[in-house]
């Protein structure tokens, strides 16, 4: 089935990809954990490597490959245990620079695009408002036009790379009468006077930096707008797509190595005269669980090889990752349990993999507001397109 969207080069570069974390990564893990803060030498290796700029045309630095060299880059991040580390990489290559991609033009391309893809410059998107949650249309950050500046007032919060970032891919209304079609998008450097961020201490993803971002009477000039001044609203529904996507691999990925490395435990832990894989009530437990990661997956790959071709994928994106984030969750909490008084260990790896994984229903839109999108597409049939390019 697999062998359906990876070619030879796909599994080489998979390889290579591999052998990059374990080496470059995996040694700084538990400091970067301790710590939250990645250190930036890691950004500029990634962008060396070419990491950043898979999705990122030749033109601007990047590499321009097919979306499942994408798959595979979040794939294997999950498969290090540091939701935190994984989540700061995708959200500045996935989240920030997929703005960059599509609506950035001129010199902001140059300015900001070439530096995300090498890794000299990190990204952030900010979207998430602390009165709004998933409730994009009812943001309160303002962006107000004056002479050949907008000034900018309000705040965001949940923003991964916020703290250590350098940019903000930033929305917000510059019509507060228009509704959803007065928001516009525009990209503000972090040093900007009037720009504060508060670091969030979080349950799980502790190596990544999460912050409340305020703006006061923050003035950017009027080129930083991202395409299309009030289109912000339908450039978010579009990215939203491959944000749950990106979520939903992620879940289906982080599964696949919980129940990995609770196997190669049970295959080893004894109880009772013979290892605890071989007791029944296991084995078939890890049986369900494996079968709905198996699932998760290969949907996951039939949506990206849609998206990858340029289809419309917001219901099955959405699907993705309520599906497979739930999914996760489940492998996540019984993988805990097949180890007994060490899944409550800190020096094993269930215990922040358990953390970490509780964000997948909760981040890039709850699970409760998914639902309620979906059920407008199948029930209402709204349709969520981007009204123009």
């Amino acid at each position: 089935m697999e062998n359906m969207y990876f070619t030879e080069e796909h599994l080489l570069f998979r390889q290579s990809l591999k052998d990059f974390l374990q080496k470059e990564v995996v040694p700084h893990i538990e400091k970067w954990e301790q710590t939250g803060t990645i250190e930036r030498f890691i950004w500029e290796k990634f962008g060396e490597m070419g990491y950043f700029g898979l999705a990122t045309p030749e033109e601007d630095g990047g590499l321009g490959l097919d979306l499942f060299y994408t798959v595979i880059f979040l794939e294997e991040l999950q498969k290090i245990n540091s939701g935190g580390f994984a989540a700061a990489m995708w959200a500045h290559a996935y989240l920030a620079m997929t703005y960059l991609n599509k609506r950035a033009k001129g010199g902001i391309r140059k300015k900001y695009l070439e530096p995300s893809a090498v890794g000299k410059l990190i990204g952030c998107l900010g979207v998430t408002e602390p009165y709004g949650g998933s409730d994009v249309a009812g943001m309160r950050t303002t962006a107000i036009k004056k002479s050949n500046t907008y000034v900018i007032n309000g705040s965001k919060t949940f923003i991964t790379n916020g703290v250590y970032g350098d940019y903000i891919i930033l929305a917000a209304k510059t019509d507060a009468s228009a509704g959803n079609k007065g928001i516009s998008i525009f990209v503000v450097d972090r040093k900007t006077e009037g720009v504060t961020a508060n670091k969030l201490n979080k349950l799980g993803w502790r190596a990544s930096d999460t912050a409340e971002l305020a703006f006061d009477n923050v003035e950017i000039p009027e080129e930083n707008l991202l395409g299309e001044e009030g289109m912000g609203f339908s450039y978010i529904m579009e990215a939203f797509a491959l944000e749950r996507l990106v979520m939903g691999i992620n879940a289906h990925a982080r599964a696949e190595y919980a129940l990995e490395y609770a196997l190669q435990y049970m295959s080893e832990r004894e109880a009772f005269g013979k290892t605890i894989d071989q007791f029944q009530a296991l084995r078939h437990r890890i049986v369900d669980l494996h079968a709905d990661m198996e699932i998760c997956k290969h949907y996951n790959y039939f949506v990206a090889g849609r998206l990858d071709k340029g289809e419309y994928v917001v219901k099955e994106a959405t699907i993705s990752k309520l599906k497979s984030t739930k999914m996760a969750d489940e492998v996540a909490y019984e993988c805990l349990q097949f180890l007994g008084g060490y899944g409550y260990i800190e020096d094993y790896p269930m215990a922040r993999l358990l953390r970490d994984s509780r964000l997948g229903p909760i981040g890039g839109g709850t699970s409760e507001i998914l639902r309620e999108i979906i059920a407008k597409i199948i029930i209402d049939k709204k349709e969520y397109r981007p009204t123009t390019n």
